[in-house]
């Protein structure tokens, strides 16, 4: 079926990039800050061709258009782009070009490939520099093409400030901005530039309202060893706020001014910045002068290792988040044969429990609510206008969190509402296993999550099964879900990060299996590495587990699982029974304990 909508738009986009003297446009997934989730003010490759996902790069040419993503969006792509016009790119599959390879292989030489440099990342920019540069590409970064032609675009987000109380931050901006200093001038740096939000709201212990269910404000930073710089929008600050950074010191300044300020630094000045998290035209007008070291932000690493108080809220807040969600699926299995609930309903229904915990600011993302097929694919995001009425057969996927003052949470659970088939409940054990085998972990001082994705994928991997994507991400405090420099995966792709796990570091594990048209299940917990023995061969390490939800026993094959797993599965069941009972009532109680008998 056509998409006139989406043609009409490119048709118009092509005229606005034949008057720049532009032959291919590139529009990323991102904001100034390359947040994760943008503003619908950033939402340009949505505008433009119409896909949805929170992953994706459009590159538009003068007769034809292609969309990359990942193959968490696989199956939403392909529907979204339908009768666009748009070719789908699925990445990392096996003779797919990926968007460098494409432009070298297509763009005639001289040409001008065009893009706003505030929304592209500084490393994915000087990739582009090295690729394309025998054929004389030149670069056109300084025009947002898009607003053009985007007459009805929404408002740039800006909403207020606001100071974490003390007793939730564990370290004063005074103690961060030391650690941070010392970090740079190590590298041989003067100078710090941050663009990454998440890390200037904890180095700063502000939170903000400016990225949908990510609690940050559009800022940037400049720190050297005498002063600290903060570039706000002047609707975010309050009197309160300045009056907090004037005991701090930190000077700050109209975010708008932050090209003109970062135009005038020293000659010769030795500035850190991170290529992952810096966009392309702060590299461009700070290369003018300055001396660049590239660098990893220290903030990131500082900021995803847990202080002892972050992580005592962080253990209650779970407490309270898994009192919903097992709430909700008791609810759930309760009402589905006697009311119609629907993929929608069933999300506010778990939405709803958490507006009722005390500390709650917002949810972490879109609550995933996928049925049968629908939760084959991974991002899938169902809406009043299209979702599918629940059955009492089949599986629900819901993946979901909530933001609270005390803790980012995020939890999988997929749940099983009637008659399933074998093969389903295979695949399901497989995946339960997977997820205890990571959790049981133990492991040196060392280790990155590319050694330890094995434990979960292995049980899948035996069924000639996987998932196209990580097995886990980091989370934030207050900040985002998904939160680096860690991860648990076993496939890197280019500007992807490695980092050593370390003690305080929380972490998801969620293995997966996705069947495009049958089904899809992921199971995910979230763990806190913690130190165990040292000895002579090195500190050992192990997982705390966060999340105490219960696994769907209607869904386990007893005879798939090895002994260990179930030991593990009993032991994980009776810390559930035994940390959930005080939050639940009665009849939820007496539920609990029968959903948590032993395997």
């Amino acid at each position: 079926m056509e998409n006139q909508v989406i043609k009409t738009r490119l048709k118009a986009f092509r005229e606005r990039m034949k008057e720049a003297g532009i032959d291919y446009y590139m529009v990323p997934t991102a904001d100034f800050h390359h947040s994760e989730y943008v503003s619908d003010y950033f939402k340009a490759r949505e505008f433009l061709c119409g896909f949805s996902g929170s992953n994706g790069t459009l590159v538009v040419g003068e007769n034809w258009a292609g969309l990359w993503t990942d193959g968490r969006y696989f199956i939403q792509a392909a529907a979204e782009l339908e009768g666009t016009g748009v070719t789908l790119f699925r990445m990392l599959d096996e003779g797919v070009p990926t968007i460098e390879e494409y432009l070298e292989q297509n763009m005639p030489e001289g040409a001008v490939l065009g893009f706003d440099g505030r929304v592209l990342e500084m490393a994915r920019g000087k990739r582009l520099e090295e690729k394309l540069a025998w054929k004389g590409i030149r670069f056109s970064y300084e025009t947002d093409l898009t607003d053009l032609i985007w007459k009805e675009r929404p408002d740039f987000p800006c909403g207020q400030v606001s100071v974490l109380p003390k007793d939730f931050v564990g370290k004063s901006i005074t103690e961060k901005l030391s650690q941070v200093r010392q970090q740079f001038t190590k590298n041989g740096a003067a100078a710090l530039f941050l663009s990454k939000l998440d890390d200037i709201m904890w180095l700063f212990n502000i939170r903000g309202c400016d990225v949908e269910c990510n609690p940050v404000a559009l800022s940037y930073s400049y720190i050297t060893e005498q002063k600290a710089v903060l570039f706000l929008q002047k609707g975010a600050v309050t009197e309160e706020l300045l009056n907090y950074f004037t005991d701090y010191g930190v000077e700050v300044k109209e975010y708008d001014s932050v090209f003109r300020v970062l135009e005038q630094v020293g000659e010769g000045i030795k500035i850190q910045l991170d290529p992952a998290n810096s966009s392309y035209a702060v590299y461009k007008t700070l290369e003018r002068k300055a001396e660049l070291i590239e660098k990893s932000n220290p903030t990131e690493l500082l900021k995803a290792v847990k202080n002892e108080t972050e992580l005592a809220h962080m253990r209650e807040v779970y407490k309270r988040d898994s009192a919903a969600v097992c709430k909700f699926i008791y609810w759930l299995k309760k009402n589905i044969v006697t009311q119609e609930l629907t993929e929608v309903s069933a999300a506010e229904h778990l939405d709803g429990l958490r507006r009722e915990i005390d500390g709650f600011l917002d949810l972490s993302f879109p609550t995933i609510s996928g049925y049968a097929e629908n939760a084959a694919m991974m991002h899938y995001e169902a809406t009043k206008e299209c979702h599918k009425v629940l059955k009492s057969e089949g599986m629900l996927l819901v993946d979901s969190g909530g933001q609270y003052l005390g803790g980012t949470t995020d939890v999988t659970r997929t749940i099983v509402l009637g008659k399933i088939n074998d093969e389903i409940r295979r695949h399901y054990t497989a995946v339960v296993s997977g997820m205890l085998q990571l959790s049981a972990a133990s492991f040196l001082h060392g280790c990155t999550g590319r050694n330890l994705d094995i434990l979960a994928r292995q049980p899948l991997w035996d069924l000639n099964i996987d998932y196209k994507c990580g097995t886990g991400h980091g989370i934030g405090y207050i900040l985002n879900v998904h939160e680096g420099p860690h991860n648990i995966r076993w496939r890197f792709a280019d500007g992807m990060k490695e980092a050593v796990l370390e003690a305080g570091m929380v972490v998801t594990n969620e293995p997966g299996v996705y069947i495009e048209g049958s089904h899809g299940i992921r199971i995910e917990n979230v763990l806190v590495a913690v130190n165990g023995k040292k000895n002579e061969d090195g500190q050992f390490m192990h997982f705390e587990t966060l999340t105490f939800v219960p696994i769907d026993l209607d869904g386990i094959e007893p005879s798939c699982m090895t002994e260990e797993n179930k030991k593990r599965l009993n032991a994980y069941h009776r810390q559930v029974r035994e940390i959930m009972t005080p939050y639940l009532d009665q009849e939820e109680a007496e539920w609990l304990a029968q959903v948590t008998r032993p395997v």
